[in-house]
């Protein structure tokens, strides 16, 4: 069983913002793996199903990105997933507008949600597909962070939605995650 995570916050506010890129890949996966992420469940949406014989759930944590961690420990713990099995996407202001990075470990890099995940699950050693939103040239971050995506970002975004989909689809089938990095790092 895998475990596949986007990172973002709830509520319309929020929806389509870049901190909630995370949501948006997870929310084009579960269209391609024909698995609604509808069961409220484990402080998070949940959505189950099959990929190439593989059972997979989806989660979107209803948190808030700074408590992430604790909706991500419940499904680990209830459903005995190992954190070789857990695949967790977010946004990366240190990464260009729609590119990916995959790591199968490392520090927050300042993120709160990734700093919850590691706090949770007591180790940086899980997998991640990070995705590019850029540093704002000048203003506040936070604003930056939580603000919409413009029309020049909206292409680039897509694309990187689609890639960070055939990743986490490349993570559920290739249990060397060396592999997966290789081909979706450039």
């Amino acid at each position: 069983m895998k475990l596949i995570v986007g990172l973002g916050n709830p509520g319309k506010q929020y929806e389509f913002t870049r901190h909630n890129i995370g949501f948006l890949a997870l929310d084009y996966l579960s269209e391609q793996l024909q698995s609604p992420i509808n069961q409220a469940k484990f402080k998070g949406l949940l959505g189950e199903g099959k990929y190439k014989n593989e059972r997979v759930l989806l989660l979107k944590p209803m948190t808030y990105m700074n408590l992430s961690g604790e909706s991500i420990r419940e499904v680990m713990d209830f459903y005995k997933i190992e954190i070789q099995d857990v695949l967790v996407i977010y946004d990366d202001l240190d990464l260009p507008n729609g590119s990916l990075k995959l790591r199968y470990k490392g520090g927050s890099g300042g993120h709160n949600g990734i700093k919850s995940i590691i706090h949770h699950l007591k180790t940086e050693e899980f997998k991640r597909i990070r995705m590019g939103i850029g540093r704002p040239e000048h203003g506040d971050i936070v604003s930056y962070v939580l603000g919409r995506f413009n029309k020049v970002e909206e292409g680039p975004l897509q694309v990187a939605i689609e890639k960070a989909s055939k990743a986490a689809e490349a993570f559920i089938e290739e249990p060397d995650f060396t592999k997966v990095m290789n081909i979706y790092n450039q």
